[in-house]
């Protein structure tokens, strides 16, 4: 059984366009592919290229406009209790109860995926210290913190409930080079302690060479390609995956830190 088996999946979106009114902006285009179980797949497209969308359609929060998903053989929009129980999120558009600390929002999310305290009482700091969160801001509420500090907080939500499928949306996105290291790091670590499969969609080119086993290119809602990196530089006879991109769908990559907002 793969751990994601993804078929023809197209997504929509209807936009306002001035005084012409409303059109409709294909964010998805027919994506088809599969991630084997404890495999890292990295998903490289710049900024609206599809990646968010991709991954909240996957994380059930979206539905989509044709096509499916299905994760280790549930269905992906059917059967939405179960792939929750198996799939955990980590976006730059993380949401979270902004009053709360880090801790308290950690807290209630192990009690949503149903730990008992007990199991989390030292969990959550160790988890907090190995993303790189201060001890001495643990306790703040989190509309005093700064986005990467959000984000770190969202990986650690994530890592706790240890999902047999980790979606990432920009990760690193907002971080610190040297917490950007300690969240690769980390995710490494937990691929390789609890056998977790790995979705990565980043437009970090860097990042997707480090961690993915293989590398897809998305652009403008089509996946134009998903291989290992090196076959991948060979296919279009590149020295980077920069230039792999730029072979690939013809025009320059564009990085940013605003994240994919289609």
């Amino acid at each position: 059984m793969q751990a994601l088996e993804v078929h023809n999946l197209r997504k929509e979106f209807v936009r306002r366009d001035g005084a012409r009114g409303r059109r409709r902006v294909e964010a998805l285009r027919g994506v088809s592919f599969d991630v084997a179980r404890g495999e890292c797949v990295a998903i490289l497209g710049p900024n609206g290229s599809g990646k968010s969308t991709l991954v909240r359609l996957l994380a059930t929060l979206l539905l989509p406009d044709g096509g499916s998903a299905r994760v280790f053989g549930h269905d992906a929009f059917r059967e939405t209790r179960a792939v929750r129980r198996l799939v955990n999120r980590v976006s730059v558009e993380a949401s979270f109860f902004k009053k709360m600390s880090a801790v308290e929002n950690l807290s209630y999310a192990a009690r949503f995926y149903g730990l008992r305290a007990s199991e989390t009482r030292e969990e959550i700091p160790r988890i907090l210290g190995r993303v790189g969160f201060p001890a001495d801001r643990r306790g703040d509420p989190m509309e005093h913190l700064s986005r990467g500090m959000q984000q770190k907080v969202a990986l650690a939500r994530a890592l706790l409930t240890a999902p047999v499928l980790l979606l990432l949306d920009e990760p690193t996105t907002g971080l610190d080079p040297r917490s950007k290291q300690e969240v690769q790091k980390f995710i490494e670590e937990v691929r390789a302690e609890h056998d977790a499969t790995v979705l990565l969609c980043t437009h970090d080119l860097a990042e997707a060479e480090a961690l993915a086993d293989r590398v897809g290119i998305l652009d403008d809602g089509n996946l134009l390609c998903l291989e290992p990196a090196d076959q991948l530089k060979a296919r279009y006879g590149s020295e980077t995956l920069e230039e792999a991109f730029f072979a690939a769908s013809g025009h320059a990559f564009e990085n940013g830190d605003g994240g994919d907002h289609r």
